[in-house]
């Protein structure tokens, strides 16, 4: 599959995109082994850590992952059928506030977290390349079907690297 184009998504995705190789259907399907394996060995004391007075902890963290898939999968399919109603933005801050990722158990986060991925990879590789191809808006900026795969593993690229980094 060829890499997004940067009509295809908003400026503020470029950071997600450029870390992503050509391949995105095996660092998909990587993702869904290698992420959970890294957060298993998270030590228990770190989960409920977060490196700053108003950071998220990495229960949270993982939380925001989730619902974030969550959403970018659903972008994904409406612009993949065809559907090109302007979709809004989220605020990720407010979902993890109104969330209750703390008190949730950090192992079953992480089985949530394979769930989700494993049935999105169902519905990734089931898109042709006319349906890769298609485009609609969210948060008013352009984003074809294809640079959200990207985006989705950008992101989760992203988190891993700031809890390597700030966290562990």
């Amino acid at each position: 599959m060829k890499r997004p184009q940067p009509d295809e998504y908003g400026a503020f995705y470029k950071r997600y995109i450029d870390t992503v190789g050509d391949d995105i259907f095996k660092e998909l399907t990587d993702q869904l082994i290698n992420f959970p394996q890294f957060l298993r060995n998270i030590p228990v004391e770190k989960i409920s850590y977060a490196y700053a007075e108003g950071k998220w902890t990495i229960k949270e963290l993982l939380g925001h992952l989730i619902d974030t898939e969550r959403i970018m999968a659903y972008r994904l399919l409406r612009f993949a059928r065809n559907d090109s109603t302007s979709l809004p933005g989220f605020e990720e801050n407010d979902y993890v506030k109104n969330a209750h990722f703390a008190e949730l158990d950090f192992a079953l986060l992480i089985e949530e977290f394979e769930a989700v991925r494993k049935a999105n990879l169902y519905l990734f590789k089931s898109l042709n390349e006319e349906e890769l191809n298609r485009k609609g808006e969210a948060s008013n900026n352009p984003l074809s079907v294809r640079a959200l795969l990207f985006i989705i593993v950008g992101h989760i690229k992203h988190h891993q690297q700031v809890l390597e980094e700030r966290y562990l």
